[in-house]
């Protein structure tokens, strides 16, 4: 049962599912489709579909996240990254509005769920920690821009486009002669307005009285008061005729069954982007469903989250829509709502089937424009260039890995930011870990601790060394290891015994091993036997499965505090060495 349980989390909160849950979870919905309604239309925009594959990427995922996913808050769909991403990746292959492009968006919604289902299956959850935050923060920042620019020209009323930041600018300043007086004016309007609800509405409600929950509410429907009042100046003003591009007609329909486009070819082209998809929509979506369970001391499985996106993507493939995940702006609202249960999305897919079904037709003169304007509004609200100057003053190479990712993504495209940032972060890992931090200790005087020389003033005996390593021990740092510790012996002809401290070592590969095992013969050849201490348990296992604990010149200790007391040379007093450590210094080891 237990087994049954953890691929289908339905079964464990809908034990206890109840009245007050339920009115909980229909209010929220109310809320979040109220939202949804507009923010669907516009990234389906973004992802170069049509209208009411937002729609349709929005009901049939969400019902199937409910069943499998694990967090009570997160509510999926089409989101900013993903539809800019999945917009890339299918201009690549078809030209947008045919419809080879919405069959090739089938495909790549198929593709992500596959690769998600599959990682879930194989509890491949950790693969998505290659993508570290300043990575993810570099990226979001520079696709924001990108889908601000890129929106513009909606803004503007001119044509154009592009994926990158010089393309995107030679497009604009090419086209200004074409701007559209009315479209300007109108997509000028709905920003201005939308960046105003978003800060100044809530505030201004509750200073005219209203209660706090009806002022959120209204605060969150402020961009349908926004496509609500430009689809009627629109209609009214009947300014489709002054060249004022709105959505038009849209199906008045449920999501239609649908069918990805499985050939080879197709799939070869969208492999790679559908991967980069995966990985990003789910370090999103988890991110954002991790930090709302901690709210209410919740736990979710990243790897049973893989599972539920896996599945939704397969329901956006066949139904009509794109690739989806878990969204921020959505998944917030849904929580402030006060949503209980997954059950929230199922009765928010209801409420979005109602509107495929009885609102489409009041949205045929909505502006482009104020979809676009519902993008910038909310994608800006992602660009942090306050990351590059955190990361400058605390690590340089995470500062290296925002900054290429950033220049990457607005000189070349979401696919080869996104890739620069996840390769450069693994070299600058490899390169890091391949020069550990390694300090010769001493012991602080009257106590049974061992410091670093350099930061503190401790007592060492001259014939002994100890070196304590900071990083497990592979293959990119084991050269280094062995260079640093014969550097150190040949230096000094006193020492006796060479002690490996080895408190912060969690592994040791077989290179490393191989590096031990030359080291243990030169020091045996130079007259310096070399001992252990404080190695942990699952590293010892490791060691005693070959003969390098056999073959030791000296012994393993339990502790360092051990090995100095049995090792020290009775006719050889203490050196006291090092200093005090400054203030700069406190706290380092």
């Amino acid at each position: 049962m237990h087994a049954i349980t953890r691929y289908f989390p339905i079964l464990t909160w809908g034990r206890s599912y109840d009245r007050s849950a339920l009115s909980d979870d229909l209010i929220a919905a109310v809320i979040v489709t109220i939202m949804l309604v507009p923010q669907s239309l516009a990234y389906a925009l973004l992802a170069g579909m049509p209208p009411e594959a937002g729609l349709y990427a929005s009901i049939a995922p969400i019902l199937l996240y409910a069943v499998f996913g694990t967090s009570r808050a997160l509510a999926v769909g089409p989101v900013a990254v993903v539809s800019l991403m999945t917009a890339a990746a299918l201009g690549q292959v078809a030209e947008q509005g045919s419809m080879g492009y919405a069959a090739a968006a089938l495909t790549l919604a198929a593709l992500s769920g596959v690769i998600l289902l599959a990682m879930g299956l194989f509890r491949l959850g950790f693969l998505a920690n290659f993508l570290s935050h300043p990575v993810i923060a570099g990226f979001i920042t520079a696709s924001g821009i990108i889908i601000a620019l890129g929106q513009l020209r909606h803004i503007l009323g001119i044509s154009g486009g592009g994926d990158t930041l010089i393309e995107l600018l030679r497009s604009l300043g090419g086209n200004l002669g074409q701007i559209n007086l009315p479209t300007l004016v109108l997509g000028g309007l709905a920003t201005a307005f939308l960046f105003w609800v978003r800060r100044g509405l809530k505030p201004a409600l509750r200073g005219l009285g209203l209660g706090p929950r009806l002022a959120d509410v209204a605060a969150k429907a402020g961009p349908v008061a926004a496509v609500a009042a430009t689809t009627l100046a629109v209609w009214g003003l009947d300014l489709g005729a002054r060249g004022v591009a709105i959505v038009g007609d849209v199906p008045q329909a449920l999501p239609p069954l649908t069918m990805p486009d499985l050939s080879p070819d197709l799939v070869g082209q969208l492999l790679l982007p559908a991967l980069l998809i995966s990985v990003i929509g789910f370090v999103e979506s988890i991110s954002v469903a991790q930090t709302l369970a901690a709210k209410k001391r919740e736990r979710v499985s990243p790897n049973q989250e893989l599972i539920g996106l896996g599945a939704a993507n397969m329901g956006a493939a066949f139904t009509g829509g794109f690739p989806v995940t878990g969204g921020f702006s959505r998944s917030v609202v849904n929580f402030d709502a006060g949503a209980r249960t997954p059950a929230a999305g199922a009765f928010t897919a209801f409420g979005l089937a109602l509107a495929a079904l009885s609102l489409t037709p009041l949205i045929y003169y909505l502006p482009k424009a104020t979809l676009a304007a519902t993008i910038i509004v909310a994608v800006l609200g992602l660009v942090d260039f306050s990351i590059l100057k955190r990361s400058w003053s605390y690590s340089k190479p995470d500062f290296v890995a925002v900054a290429t990712t950033i220049a990457v993504t607005l000189a070349l495209g979401v696919e080869l930011g996104v890739s620069a940032g996840v390769a450069i972060s693994v070299l600058l890992y490899l390169f890091k870990t391949s020069r550990p931090h390694i300090a010769e200790v001493g012991r602080i005087p009257g106590t049974e601790h061992f410091r670093n020389i350099l930061r503190h003033e401790v007592q060492t005996d001259p014939a002994i060394v100890t070196l304590r390593v900071d990083e497990s021990l592979y293959f990119a740092n084991a050269r280094f290891l062995e260079d640093h510790i014969l550097d150190r012996v040949t230096r000094d002809k006193a020492v006796e015994h060479v002690i490996l401290h080895c408190a912060a070592v969690n592994e040791i590969d077989l290179s490393a091993l191989e590096s031990l095992e030359a080291i243990n013969q030169r020091l045996s050849e130079m007259g310096v036997s070399l001992h252990l201490s404080e190695v942990k348990g699952p590293v010892m296992d490791r060691l005693k499965r070959g003969h390098f604990l056999n073959d030791l010149t000296g012994r393993v200790f339990l502790s360092q505090h051990e090995a100095a007391r049995a090792l020290q040379s009775p006719a050889a007093p203490d050196e006291t060495r090092g200093r005090a450590p400054a203030p700069d210094n406190k706290g380092g080891i």
